[in-house]
């Protein structure tokens, strides 16, 4: 649940402003070689991209980040990420060459040390006031009017075909609930595509394989657009807990179906057209 954060007043970032960040020519993106810089016509190449978050250098100093820091502002305004530890997500309006962040909102958990020393350390940079942004080869460095910098990558969306994703969740509509701690960690699927086998209308012919929990799987997976078809599972017959039993019996609901997926950064979901599915993460 996210709440306004009272604690750190200096952290809320109310102006965030990205100086010329504009590409040369008008629809190549940040992550292309060079530097670029964005016109007073041209929307911010920033928006879209998962910008992970590297480092923070101020005074001097360089910070380095911990796992799972990011920005990312999406074209339609908004704007999350995470400084550490915490989450928060504010609205991003355009106006020329300038963004602005505003009604920002984060999360209040109590962290390891280090991760809420850096959060601190990031969110005071952001708020800063204007900030240069230059941009090119896939980095981002923002930069405030003391000198200090904050310093991305863009990191792309994890393949869907030969990642391990891990199954982290059980989604039902808008509600994802984790798994029971018994099968935390062990069920996974991963889709290989067979080279050179391709059906007729766009398909992709292929495979996926993994655990579900106990028992390991396998099933043709066939992918067409944002759908993927599973045949029928092919599964060993262990008998193992009540827990993840369970947990076996959610995951095989979706083969012998067609699913839709999506896939956002490292996360992936596999809807059914009942609207329950799974949800998981790629390993890196």
């Amino acid at each position: 649940m996210y709440r306004q954060r009272l604690t750190l007043p200096a952290l809320t970032l109310t102006a965030l402003t990205l100086l010329p960040l504009a590409v040369a020519c008008g629809n190549e993106k940040g992550g292309s070689t060079g530097s670029s810089s964005v016109g007073a016509d041209t929307e911010p190449s920033v928006t879209g991209v998962h910008w992970t978050v590297d480092s923070v250098t101020v005074n001097g100093t360089t910070h380095q980040a911990p796992d799972g820091a990011h920005v990312e502002i999406a074209k339609d305004g908004r704007a999350t990420g995470n400084y550490g530890c915490n989450s928060f997500h504010s609205t991003a309006t355009f106006k020329g060459d300038r963004i602005t962040l505003s009604r920002t909102l984060s999360t209040e958990m109590a962290c390891e040390k280090r991760p809420m020393e850096f959060e601190t350390t990031l969110a005071r940079a952001l708020a800063a006031g204007p900030l240069t942004a230059e941009a090119g080869r896939g980095k981002l460095t923002l930069t405030t009017a003391k000198g200090d910098r904050v310093h991305l990558t863009e990191e792309k969306d994890a393949p869907l075909y030969d990642t391990k994703w891990t199954v982290d969740s059980l989604v039902g509509g808008d509600v994802a609930q984790s798994l029971p701690a018994a099968a935390d960690g062990k069920a996974w699927l991963t889709f290989t595509k067979k080279s050179g086998d391709k059906e007729g209308g766009g398909k992709e012919v292929g495979t996926v394989s993994g655990s579900l929990g106990c028992n390991r799987v396998s099933a043709k997976a066939t992918v067409r657009g944002g759908h993927i078809t599973l045949g029928a599972p092919r599964t060993t017959r262990q008998m193992c807990s009540g827990s993840l039993m369970a947990t076996e019996k959610s995951l095989l609901k979706l083969f012998d179906s067609t699913v839709s997926y999506r896939i956002d950064h490292r996360a992936i979901t596999l809807t059914s057209e009942n609207g329950k599915g799974i949800g998981a993460i790629a390993d890196r």
